[in-house]
């Protein structure tokens, strides 16, 4: 019952998109020097959210976008280039670092106020 709630559903799908786009940006910290290296990002997770909910299985058999997709699209997300073809700004990926923890730390309040109302629908406390 619980998985099922359209909220909780949306909650760990932010979760899961802001977990994956600190791991881009891992990524593109760690690449900083690397000469050529283009800097990557995720696409907003508003259009990963809609592109995955527009076709949903009402039943068990039906055809479901989300069986098939692999996840965010990588895209390009860099500065102006250096020297070196490397594309990559810090002070930019501190900001993107910024905004994805935000993301999911909202995801986990969203997921404990959606588990503290329905312990207390079902008359539970705490």
């Amino acid at each position: 019952m619980f998985a099922k709630l359209e909220l909780t559903r949306m909650a760990q799908a932010l979760a899961s998109h802001a977990g994956a786009r600190m791991d881009v940006i891992a990524r593109n910290v760690a690449n900083a020097d690397t000469p050529g290296y283009r800097a990557r990002d995720l696409s907003a997770f508003a259009e990963v959210y809609k592109s995955d909910s527009d076709m949903r299985a009402t039943r068990p058999g039906h055809y479901s976008r989300s069986d098939s997709a692999a996840g965010p699209e990588i895209i390009a997300g860099g500065g102006a280039e250096a020297p070196n073809g490397n594309d990559v700004s810090l002070e930019m990926e501190m900001v993107k670092s910024a905004t994805a923890r935000q993301d999911h730390e909202m995801a986990l309040a969203i997921y404990r106020a959606t588990s503290g109302v329905i312990r207390a629908s079902l008359g539970r406390n705490g």
